[in-house]
């Protein structure tokens, strides 16, 4: 049996630097393997501004746009096994009013929920829709009537506020209603909260409130963002998906097949450049959060990691090195996973 915590030690090393040089404030990488086994390490702060506080292993870190994978692919892939909606469907048989004033020529119209999972549609990736005020059924109203520009297909946060709209349509109640395990939660969190940015539109330095601006205006609990979670919450998630009991085996091909170069159905598989490096066997499959959020699982290993970071505290303006911490945690997982049980 591998040494789990030799291996979080390994692993954990590049996150420690990080944080040791000042480049990222706080880092906790928690490590699940199928059988449940698991390691958490922890250093740094989980605010630095306006007065210093100590990270620990029970505070809530801002997921980001992990909750497109955790909450929102996870409750439209349960819809479709129930039979309640057909992922090459258009949109409209959840949304009936989407683009109503062009129920004819309207391209929005034609959207399958497919299509809005994998990324393959002509939205934006985002657009700055808390400017157009802060009414969250308005704002839901001003996404589902506005003609979208169109460009190539995109990682879209257009695609996954649809979707979050999609399951409050079809069972009659918001984001916040629907199952989730313990340790994560629809903001705010109901435990000691990582900061995040100090937000120029609000005005504050965030915390225990959701950093995305345009899930905050939408009311905080949108498709695309809005998922708090602690380690053990991720890495319960994580499990889940591991050893089968979190997801059905429909769910599971679901979420492990390529479906749209690199992406399957919200996930994206290992491709040249991607956060999990490259030593990860090649269907591991990943997601990342702005705010310094991460979680991969890789099925062949049986063995699943989050790395949790609050790179955007203070502010997203600066080179916290996310971008190659990631990989280089990656790398150093599976070099100490493998090094270990061929030991």
């Amino acid at each position: 049996m591998t040494d789990l915590d030799t291996i979080a030690d390994a692993a954990f090393a590049p996150a420690r630097a990080y944080v040791d040089a000042a480049r990222i404030p706080g880092a906790i990488l928690g490590l699940v393997t199928a059988d449940g086994r698991r390691a958490v390490r922890c250093t740094g702060l989980a605010r630095r501004v306006p007065t210093p506080e100590p990270l620990t292993t029970a505070h809530w870190f801002d997921l980001a746009s992990v909750s497109k994978v955790i909450a929102t692919t996870s409750f439209v892939l349960r819809l479709a096994d129930e039979g309640r909606l057909d992922l090459d469907r258009p949109l409209t048989d959840a949304i009936p009013d989407l683009r109503q004033y062009d129920v004819a020529g309207a391209p929005e119209r034609r959207l399958t929920f497919r299509d809005c999972l994998v990324h393959r549609t002509f939205l934006p990736a985002v657009e700055p829709i808390y400017t157009y005020g802060d009414d969250p059924a308005r704002l839901r109203a001003f996404v589902l009537q506005r003609e979208w520009r169109h460009g190539p297909p995109v990682y879209s946060d257009i695609n996954f506020i649809l979707l979050g709209i999609v399951v409050e349509r079809l069972t009659g109640a918001g984001l916040d209603a629907q199952p989730l395990g313990a340790g994560l939660s629809w903001g705010p969190p109901p435990g000691p909260a990582v900061a995040t940015e100090h937000c120029a539109w609000r005005g504050r330095v965030l915390q225990g409130e959701v950093h995305d601006e345009n899930c905050f205006a939408m009311g905080g609990r949108t498709g695309h963002a809005g998922l708090f979670g602690t380690v053990d919450g991720v890495l319960d998630f994580a499990r889940g998906l591991l050893d089968g009991s979190g997801a059905s085996p429909a769910m599971l091909d679901a979420i492990r097949t390529p479906v749209e170069g690199h992406r399957t159905h919200g996930w994206e598989i290992r491709h040249p450049g991607w956060s999990g490096g490259q030593a990860c066997s090649p269907g591991t499959i990943g997601h990342t959060g702005f705010t310094g959020t991460g979680l991969w699982v890789d099925h062949d290993r049986g063995l699943a990691w989050t790395l949790l970071t609050n790179r955007v505290h203070p502010t997203r303006h600066a080179d916290s090195g996310i971008f190659t911490l990631r990989p280089e945690t990656g790398e150093a997982l599976v070099a100490a996973w493998d090094g270990n049980a061929s030991t």
